[in-house]
């Protein structure tokens, strides 16, 4: 980055638990560690909100979760106002009501926009494709994965010299095995209501229907292992009959013992240190995937539906893929993750972590990010 302190502001609708928001945050630490100034402007009062300002970040309050014509227009006009007045070089937006606010509020103060293309959104009609649209609007388009970057050239024909991918990246000194002391993974088994000689296979993730949890419980039915234990960890966000149904499908099933919804955990290292198996089974692609990269550095298998950014992240030697879906291939593939000896789990958790290690550096991720702002600031 180029050498005066500069104000950069990121956008987000608000601070809640997920990948965009962790890279936001993220981001913000490498701007504020390189001697210049990060704003985040978003909705006050969500879970990450301290976990942001610890990274040196300034919380600056908009309602930018706000979505109609009007809300959009008028927070133009605030995000205006506020470049003029901090002086603000560039900004990235992170989704796309704030990036339609950014767009016209940029253009009008002629400073650099930067978008990144978070999510695999889906287009159920002309009006949500011309929504989502805003997101290749930036100077530059980060995109999180190749499969992202594929399918924003082939839905709106964006042209590589504007596209960045840049993948997001794992703290490996806090996502390490080593560090994980024995206090934190008993805290977690109490809280949980697991014994550690239970095999455990952990589902991180916020409730939500495309997260594939129903998958899981169908698939805990299928298993050969009948003492494994499913644990969800992620919050409902207030969607309480979502969970509801997720509990009357294991009783269905007669699997309801076994399994644990809890709620979000910031101790993520130490959560996963808790399991055998870390699974994701979104139902749709994930544009990226942050908790493969996490239980990977963890040193612990990982099973991920084949497609989007999983196919990219996981390798012959640190993973197993399955039919998005298909619960008995999950089970099949858990089943056999489970079958391993405690040696071949322990070198496939080796290898695992020094795949993350090389490839997905949170270090790695801030300076590309750090690099695009350069070439417009430059």
């Amino acid at each position: 980055m180029i050498d005066q302190p500069l104000t950069i502001l990121q956008l987000l609708p608000r601070l809640d638990t997920g990948g965009a928001e962790r890279v936001a945050i993220e981001i913000a630490d490498a701007i504020h560690q390189s001697g210049h100034i990060a704003l985040i402007a978003c909705e006050p009062g969500g879970a990450l909100t301290s976990a942001a300002l610890r990274s040196g970040a300034e919380i600056i309050p908009l309602p930018l979760a706000a979505k109609s014509p009007i809300a959009l227009r008028r927070n133009a006009r605030k995000l205006e106002k506020l470049i003029q007045a901090r002086g603000v070089a560039l900004v990235h937006a992170h989704s796309r009501a704030p990036a339609w606010s950014a767009f016209w509020a940029t253009r009008r103060c002629k400073i650099p926009f930067v978008t990144t293309y978070h999510g695999a959104y889906n287009e159920t009609s002309a009006l949500k494709r011309r929504y989502n649209a805003v997101m290749t609007q930036g100077e530059r388009v980060i995109a999180v994965s190749d499969f992202i970057a594929d399918l924003v050239r082939r839905r709106y024909g964006t042209p590589q010299q504007k596209l960045r991918i840049i993948p997001g990246g794992v703290d490996c000194q806090k996502f390490d095995p080593a560090v994980v002391v024995g206090d934190r993974i008993s805290r977690l088994s109490r809280e949980w209501r697991v014994s550690l000689a239970e095999p455990i296979i952990m589902l991180p993730g916020r409730l939500t229907g495309w997260k594939g949890h129903r998958l899981l419980i169908t698939a805990l039915a299928q298993l050969r292992h009948r003492d494994a234990i499913a644990v969800f960890v992620g919050s409902d966000q207030g969607r309480k009959h979502y969970t509801q149904n997720l509990i009357a499908l294991g009783q269905s099933l007669d699997v309801a013992a076994r399994i644990r919804i809890v709620d979000h955990d910031e101790d993520m290292p130490a959560a996963m240190m808790l399991a055998d198996v870390v699974v994701n089974a979104s139902t749709d692609p994930e544009a990226f995937g942050r908790t493969i990269i996490e239980a990977q550095a963890m040193g612990r298998i990982v099973i991920a539906a084949n497609h989007g950014g999983a196919r990219e992240t996981i390798t012959d030697a640190t993973g197993f893929l399955f039919p998005p879906g298909d619960a008995g291939a999950l089970a099949a593939a858990i089943d056999r993750a489970l079958d391993m000896p405690t040696q071949t789990r322990i070198e496939w958790g080796q290898q695992a972590r020094a795949h993350v290690a090389s490839n997905y550096s949170i270090g790695g991720m801030q300076d590309a990010v750090l690099a695009v702002y350069a070439e417009l600031l430059a």
